[in-house]
């Protein structure tokens, strides 16, 4: 057996070090075998993912891509997480949200994994009269409190805090957020009559009676669900945040006690990095905040499963969906989580939707052991120069809210609600041509799927930002098939013509039987075209087949009554051929256009 000196040596050593010049054109090269005319300069760019915000990820990054020091865990600028341990010491705190007076489904939460309560109470959830009934058999000392009543958070507070003494709750026992969240509501229902003296009130009581309760949530959701971007949410947050300092300082807190009075609630995305990055951001961005404000700058963070990523077609898809946004919260150093039911966007959820939400986190911490290491994305070269790049952007939209007066200013001139939907606009591109596939929606839909029913859950506040979700427009297209399958017996159809060998038409059948079907038409792939019950028709073969046999078949089935032939691939000049499909073109207009003239209204 040979034995290697033990002189520091790497294995390595013997070997050259590869320059970034040389897999510049390793990558190149691989590119133009592909048919791509590159530049080995160009080969990185072309492999770059454009983001929002402006922002580019690159295929490969070194320690030359610099970021600002994080500096350590628990310190300033806390881009590393709040507290020094993590989550190690127990993982996050598990956190369900509940909407209904169901007090069976609260005690089976706690009972099973749940640590925290987040209750929605007024408009959108319960009636405050029913807290003490959903919460009966609660341990209020062990089981943290969060509450949600927008415009009725005062009765709901002292509602909450009259249980705590009504069960002998000691004060510096009592543990949660009593959720005042003036500038969420506003944007929530366009309200701006909010009375801000009582929450101030709440909070000089917590700070000065309740050590363990906080009274302000600055909640990012309404501008995460009216389509915003990871920056602009950042953005939106901090100049909540600042003007909640504004007004809690004006009424007497000092900054440090005002500080300690906000919890921070944001979107966790299947986008894992972008939401680690957005975090992490978030807390260094806080910490410059409070610096200048002249008081420890920790932020306090509630990670929710992003609404907007959930789909009612394939819920199932949305536990994958929610899995990796949870991982992401946890590694981005969140102290609460919660995983919103697979069925969120359908109703209220049943027991074993819930069970599947809370185990989520449960298999995450418990048995995939996420929370022992601190900061697992620190260090990395991209997870750094993400953070940096999004607290620049998150930052200059801050910046932007502030020369034009604040939040609520912001917000009544329709600066914000505007810089959100030509974000959603753009996005809406991505979606419309598949640029951002959704599963089971947009790519790979199963449209002789059972569908999911459940009980209506409560209406949610409107009025104010609109609320939006990847699936919209394919579910509008869904659900005018739906209603011709429910009138006719049968959904509206297309024959797909395969042309020559499997090998040659295999990719593009494919390709036209899943965009088809995610505008609801089904596609029939067998027999003659009249005998599929279909009034339209979508050629499927090779550029090499089309050239020989496109035109006659097309004339062919036009004999045998189809009104309108697509072609699948890039548009050409085949005689005949009324429309294209390829990848990348606007599907929802496509499939919109399709089910116009078959009269599916």
């Amino acid at each position: 057996m040979t034995v290697l000196p033990d002189d520091g040596l790497s294995l390595a050593a013997e070997f050259p070090d590869a320059t970034h010049e040389q897999w510049q054109r390793l990558v190149a090269g691989v590119l133009r075998k592909s048919g791509k005319e590159v530049s080995d300069d160009a080969a990185e760019d072309a492999l770059s993912t454009t983001l929002e915000d402006g922002l580019r990820a690159r295929p490969l990054y070194s320690a030359h891509d610099s970021a600002p020091d994080p500096g350590l865990p628990g310190f300033a600028p806390f881009v590393r997480g709040g507290r020094a341990e993590g989550n190690t010491l127990g993982g996050w705190d598990v956190r369900q949200r509940h909407t209904a007076a169901d007090n069976g489904a609260v005690l089976a939460d706690l009972e099973n994994g749940v640590a925290s309560l987040w209750l929605a109470v007024g408009a959108g959830g319960f009636p405050v009269s029913s807290l003490g009934t959903v919460l009966d058999g609660v341990y209020l000392d062990l089981a943290p409190v969060v509450l949600e009543a927008g415009r009725e958070v005062e009765p709901a507070a002292r509602e909450l805090l009259r249980l705590y003494e009504e069960r002998g709750v000691a004060r510096d026992a009592a543990r949660g957020n009593l959720g005042a969240d003036p500038l969420g509501h506003e944007a929530r229902t366009g309200d701006d009559g909010f009375d801000l003296a009582p929450v101030a009130a709440l909070a000089r009581l917590c700070a000065e009676e309740y050590p363990g309760l906080r009274a302000l949530t600055v909640d990012a959701l309404p501008y995460h669900e009216a389509g915003g971007s990871a920056g602009q949410e950042l953005g939106c947050s901090l100049a909540t945040g600042v003007a909640y300092l504004r007004e809690l300082t004006g009424a007497g807190l000092s900054v440090e006690q005002a500080c300690a009075q906000l919890e921070f609630r944001y979107a966790a995305t299947a986008d894992q990095f972008l939401t680690i990055a957005k975090l992490r951001a978030a807390r260094r961005l806080w910490a410059r905040v409070a610096e200048v404000c002249g008081a420890p700058g920790g932020q306090v963070q509630h990670a929710v499963t992003s609404p907007v990523m959930m789909s009612r077609r394939d819920p199932w898809v949305n536990m994958l969906r929610a899995t990796v946004a949870t991982l992401a919260a946890g590694v981005g150093g969140a102290e609460s989580v919660t995983v919103l039911p697979f069925d969120h966007a359908l109703g209220l959820p049943d027991a074993f939707t819930r069970r599947i939400a809370r185990n989520t986190s449960t298999i995450l911490v418990e048995e995939s052991h996420l929370s022992r290491v601190i900061d697992p994305a620190g260090g990395s070269w991209y997870v750094e120069r993400l953070t940096d790049e999004l607290a620049h952007a998150g930052w200059e939209f801050f910046q932007s809210i502030e020369r034009a007066g604040g939040q609520a200013a912001a917000l009544r001139s329709g600066l914000v609600g505007q810089e959100l939907a030509a974000t959603w606009q753009a996005r809406s591109a991505k979606l419309a041509k598949r640029r951002e596939p959704v599963t089971g929606v947009s790519e790979f839909p199963h449209l002789a799927e059972r569908s999911v029913a459940r009980e209506p859950a409560p209406e949610p506040p409107s009025g104010g930002l609109p609320r939006v979700r990847r699936d919209e427009a394919y579910e509008a297209l869904r659900a005018r098939s739906d209603a011709h399958l429910a009138a006719t017996g049968t959904r509206p159809r297309i024959f797909l013509a395969a042309l020559g060998p499997a090998a040659a038409h295999t990719a593009r059948l494919t390709f036209a039987s899943n965009l088809f079907q995610a505008g609801g038409i089904e596609p029939v792939t067998e027999g003659a075209f009249e005998d599929s019950g279909a009034s339209e028709a979508c050629l499927c073969s090779s550029d090499a087949l089309y050239e020989e046999r496109a035109a006659e078949v097309t004339a062919s089935l036009k004999s045998a009554g189809a009104a309108h032939v697509f072609l699948a691939g890039r548009p050409g000049q085949y005689l005949g051929v009324d429309d294209y499909v390829f990848a990348g073109c606007d599907a929802v207009a496509v499939l919109s256009a399709t089910l116009d003239r078959m009269g599916v209204s």
